[in-house]
């Protein structure tokens, strides 16, 4: 079991997804329980099923001097780190730090591979992929890094993690490890996940894609709504900022089970967030809110109903918001991270959108409407393939040891 870390500052965050650009907007669609899930209108040869899609990508253009990043996945990025002001603060910790003392790890998990199947959809009778799709910054895993990197002038230490949905989560963690042990002195963390037919055509070909809008924890849930989302925070050692809410703790561990089914009993699930309680210095008591992996899906909506329901008391609050964004994948962790943020700022627990009647795994603590209590601790859950599971744990700023 790991010992407590210190806790680090939350300085600034944002997310732009279905709901919106930026932290008011998601903030109203919370509060109103507003979906932006939509009939699929995505590709050539749309699937018969509901998306998250975000407004505005395709009339964004980048900078003349980023031109050759262009491509959906980064436009989308650009797009959310122009919300709430996200620039200007890493600007300012980089005149605090400079450019080689932040780091920035971000997680995705397919990147700009939608330029890369346009490419090859556009191959000409020679078979070489068409002039304007020749570049190298686009049909790489990293491009998304490297473009970030580039757009906020960053010359630390850059990492792509891509471990399915719990990517931009596990972000998170290898910033806390990396300034706890010096190597840098703040990290920009996150994700951004596009929507795109490797993503939408894989999960139907796994038959996990729901035909009707996602319905995690319902009894008839049918499976998952794919989204797209950026979302991005600044991690800063606590002295930085006395008032910010702090990240606590982590947990990572893997099933070793399975590469796309949870373990039945969810015991690395329930390791991961025991680890994140234990790095934090938490009892399950101490815990207001959880917000769920929740997919929809039919395993593992069952196996966090069941570990949720054993390892918490009913005062503990917690609720699934993918039937309002989709599952983001790569992106789902900041999106979450971010909306548990919220919930802690405004004492607002978000309902367990699209769910009428729960599992029969649901315990007490499920908030199937939204609620008002204020929220001292709130833990988000990423499971991903693989079984590569994670917990993050947040406190108001008062809160934290």
């Amino acid at each position: 079991m790991p010992n407590p870390i210190p806790s680090l500052a939350v300085t600034a965050f944002t997310v732009t997804s279905a709901l919106g650009q930026g932290l008011e907007a998601h903030r109203v669609a919370l509060g109103a329980g507003r979906s932006g899930l939509k009939p699929n209108d995505f590709s050539s040869e749309p699937l018969a099923c509901w998306i998250g899609r975000v407004e505005g990508i395709e009339a964004t253009a980048l900078p003349e001097p980023l031109a050759a990043w262009d491509c959906r996945n980064n436009r989308l990025a650009w797009l959310g780190l122009n919300q709430d002001d996200f620039t200007g603060a890493v600007h300012a910790a980089r005149e605090r730090y400079g450019s080689d003392r932040i780091a920035l790890i971000l997680g995705t998990s397919t990147a700009s591979i939608g330029a890369t199947e346009e490419a090859y959809r556009r191959l000409d009778a020679q078979g070489r992929i068409p002039a304007d799709l020749r570049r190298r910054e686009i049909h790489v895993p990293h491009s998304l890094t490297g473009f970030v990197a580039a757009v906020l002038e960053l010359n630390g230490p850059t990492l792509t993690v891509s471990t399915a949905c719990s990517s931009s989560a596990k972000a998170f963690a290898h910033a806390e490890r990396m300034i706890r042990l010096g190597l840098v002195d703040a990290a920009v963390v996150g994700g951004v996940d596009t929507l795109c037919d490797s993503t939408l055509f894989g999960f139907n070909a796994l038959e996990l894609i729901s035909p009707e809008p996602c319905k995690p924890f319902d009894r008839a849930r049918r499976g998952i709504s794919i989204g797209e989302a950026a979302g991005f925070a600044l991690l800063e050692r606590s002295e930085a900022a006395s008032d910010a809410p702090r990240l606590l703790g982590y947990g990572e561990s893997s099933d070793a089970h399975h590469m796309s089914s949870p373990h039945p009993q969810g015991l690395g699930a329930e390791l991961a967030m025991r680890d994140a309680l234990a790095r934090a210095g938490l009892e399950p008591t101490q815990v207001d809110y959880i917000n769920l992996h929740g997919t929809a899906s039919m395993k593992n909506d069952e196996v966090e109903a069941q570990l949720v329901t054993r390892s918490f008391p009913s005062t503990t609050r917690a609720s699934s918001t993918k039937a309002l964004t989709g599952h983001t994948l790569g992106a789902a962790g900041i999106v979450e991270a971010a909306i548990a943020l919220l919930a802690m700022a405004d004492g607002a627990v978000p309902g367990n959108a699209g769910c009428d009647e729960p599992d029969v795994h649901c315990g007490p603590q499920w908030a199937l409407r939204n609620e008002r209590q204020r929220i001292d601790v709130a833990l988000s859950n990423s499971f991903g393939f693989g079984g590569n599971n994670i917990c993050l744990a947040f406190a108001r700023a008062e809160r934290a040891p």
